[in-house]
């Protein structure tokens, strides 16, 4: 059960696309940014709809931010200034972090003004988190990070970044797993150097970020120190457990379905509904104060498959099965899809590690 209202979602996001607010777009969460729109959502009570109202939240459930993310996703709206501090960095805070922290942070992010990118993966440590090198070394009132994150997101953009770095263990010991804590980090520091990544969208949304001796004070850890590894994976089930996994592509198979038909668009909109019960029940075990891996695993697993298998079926269009204006938004939203694909098995986790997890999980249902 939800409170929110779907329809008055979609019917306000259609306005805000009539009057020109934005324009759909494939991969709205990641590639497109709008600090506007973001504080624009903020304004509305759209972002940390799940934390508690006095940080400034609306206490409501992941079920309700469930359905908003999805209609967000679906009109294709320029989310991906907020989306990463409202997805898993301020429910993180929410759970893990301190007072001090919460009350400096969640309000900033509900507003639209904070904004994260997520400082995880390293050059020799791509999913496998167990290899992070950045090394967190204690000073008075705080700790140091020093080491280099890369593929982070928007981070040339950000104002803060979350950091999994070591405070004791080693990444290439039997201990790896251990050691590892986790960090929020103001961005506008001495100690920081970001350089953005080109990618095949031209100038891109990927940076890798240099860390030399950038402070960070006691009470901007998050959790107990040492336990990384545990809340770690916990926050992925929030990463990877979103309808962002399933509906990347939607605004591009939207527009199949009203022009070109076809047998295959079926069978797509039938594994598109079984995505959506399955993102219902992780959002509900969220809820219910769990953190779903495995659930969150297939999602992300199965919904990687189906967003190639739309731009596979987008590829068998042609000029003669649509008119010439949804013709020309057709062939825009066919190229941003065909240009993010190669990250859709990346980010997040690779299929390969997702594979692992979910087959643990189910050897371990089976003893």
């Amino acid at each position: 059960m939800t409170s929110v209202d779907r329809a008055e979602i979609r019917a306000q996001l259609e306005r805000w696309r009539r009057e020109g607010r934005f324009t759909p777009r494939c991969d709205s969460w990641l590639a497109g940014y709008d600090e506007d729109f973001s504080r624009l959502l903020g304004a509305r009570g759209w972002i940390g709809l799940t934390w508690e109202q006095r940080y400034g939240g609306q206490g409501r459930g992941f079920a309700d931010r469930f359905v908003l993310t999805e209609e967000l996703l679906r009109a294709g709206a320029p989310v991906a200034g907020h989306w990463i501090a409202d997805r898993q960095i301020g429910p993180a805070v929410a759970r893990w972090g301190s007072e001090e922290l919460k009350a400096h942070v969640l309000p900033r992010i509900a507003a639209g003004e904070a904004r994260f990118c997520l400082g995880m993966s390293e050059p020799d440590a791509g999913s496998d988190l167990a290899a992070v090198r950045t090394r967190a070394e204690r000073v008075s009132g705080g700790w140091t990070l020093s080491g280099q994150k890369v593929w982070s997101s928007h981070a040339h953009r950000a104002t803060h970044a979350y950091v999994l770095a070591r405070t004791g263990g080693s990444p290439t010991g039997p201990d790896r797993h251990e050691g590892l804590s986790e960090f929020v980090l103001d961005l506008d520091q001495p100690g920081v150097t970001v350089r953005p990544i080109p990618d095949l969208h031209g100038a891109g949304h990927f940076c890798e970020v240099f860390l030399d001796r950038a402070v960070v004070p006691d009470a901007w850890v998050l959790g107990t120190v040492g336990n990384g590894w545990a809340q770690v994976t916990d926050q992925l089930a929030f990463e990877r457990g979103g309808p962002e996994r399933v509906l990347s592509t939607y605004p591009l198979l939207r527009l199949m379905v009203d022009g070109a038909g076809g047998w295959r668009l079926g069978e797509l909109v039938a594994r598109l509904t079984a995505l959506r019960a399955l993102g219902r029940r992780v959002a509900a075990r969220m809820d219910a104060g769990e953190a779903p891996v495995s659930a969150a695993a297939t999602l992300k697993l199965l919904g990687n498959r189906f967003e190639v298998d739309v731009i596979e079926a987008a590829r068998g269009v042609t000029r003669a099965d649509m008119g010439a204006e949804d013709w020309s938004r057709f062939t825009a939203m066919r190229a941003q899809a065909q240009l993010s694909a190669p990250g859709f098995s990346l980010r997040g986790g690779t299929t390969e590690v997702l594979g692992v997890l979910v087959a643990r999980a189910a050897l371990e249902e089976a003893r």
